[in-house]
């Protein structure tokens, strides 16, 4: 049977908050009976943008993070709410807002902190990936507002089968966040290690002059990772490391250097590396 998956390609995303503020003028004001409440103003963000920044001047970056309900399979939610929170058969996880009413425990169940309380109506509240909207055929668009309002087509809407998904997962190379939860999400990230894991740049001058094709190979173990030449600028980054000790060997036409870097839970700019 079909599902709705959202896949996230978080190199793309920007920051722009349209994805947000659609999800706002579909919620905001507006009762949605059988699906959802009104969502408030203010303090709900059905659609959140997280932000980390990684690395050190010059040699930083900002990655976002858009942060709907997950849909898990495994929805730590559903388990706890005792009947309340229930999924449908097309992978959409929907909160029943009648038997959900004044159970303030359900906003600490989710592990991913994407559900919110209303308190004017009394109820736990979240995305519901418009569904509203996908069982109303005559949207034409026919995906939920957030993915219509990407301008970057970071964040897409799918409706296919599980194996389809499988095979964009593997071909794709997409992620669940905090994979270790177990939840299966039907959110999944592509670039996702630029939000989860760490670089290590530096700058490579030769005589104080910024050296193109410098040969830099990253080692860990004695294992060599990777390897990549310096740009115009001297520069090099090597992306998506995981904690840990690494080596990187520098050869500038002759010249060498070798280096130790530790990583702990941030990324390194070793600055300019002169030889």
């Amino acid at each position: 049977m079909k599902q709705w998956y959202f896949v996230i390609d978080v190199a793309k995303c920007h920051d722009c908050n349209n994805c947000f503020m659609a999800c706002k003028d579909e919620h905001v004001g507006n009762d949605w009976p059988g699906y959802t409440a009104a969502q408030p103003r203010h303090r709900h963000r059905w659609m959140n943008i997280l932000r980390r920044e990684r690395g050190q001047h010059r040699r930083n970056d900002v990655a976002y993070l858009p942060m709907p309900c997950q849909h898990c399979e495994n929805a730590p939610c559903i388990e706890a709410s005792k009947g309340s929170i229930y999924r449908r058969d097309d992978g959409i996880v929907m909160i029943d807002m009648e038997k959900a009413k004044g159970n303030k425990a359900l906003v600490d169940s989710c592990p991913y902190g994407v559900i919110y309380w209303n308190d004017e109506s009394d109820i736990a509240q979240k995305c519901t990936m418009c569904a509203h909207l996908l069982d109303d055929k005559s949207w034409q668009p026919g995906i939920p507002r957030c993915a219509h309002s990407c301008p970057t087509g970071s964040l897409k809407a799918y409706y296919i089968e599980p194996e389809e998904m499988e095979k964009m997962t593997k071909e794709e190379d997409l992620k669940a966040y905090k994979e270790e939860l177990n939840t299966k999400p039907h959110v999944l990230y592509k670039n996702l290690h630029k939000f989860t894991k760490n670089f290590i740049a530096a700058g490579v001058l030769v005589d104080e002059d910024c050296f193109e094709n410098a040969e830099v190979t990253l080692k860990s173990n004695g294992n060599v990772i990777a390897t990549q030449k310096t740009n115009f600028f001297g520069d090099f980054k090597f992306d998506g490391l995981e904690n840990g000790l690494y080596q990187v060997d520098i050869d500038a036409e002759g010249r060498k250097t070798s280096l130790e870097v530790k990583i702990e839970d941030e990324s390194k700019n070793l600055g300019y590396i002169k030889l």
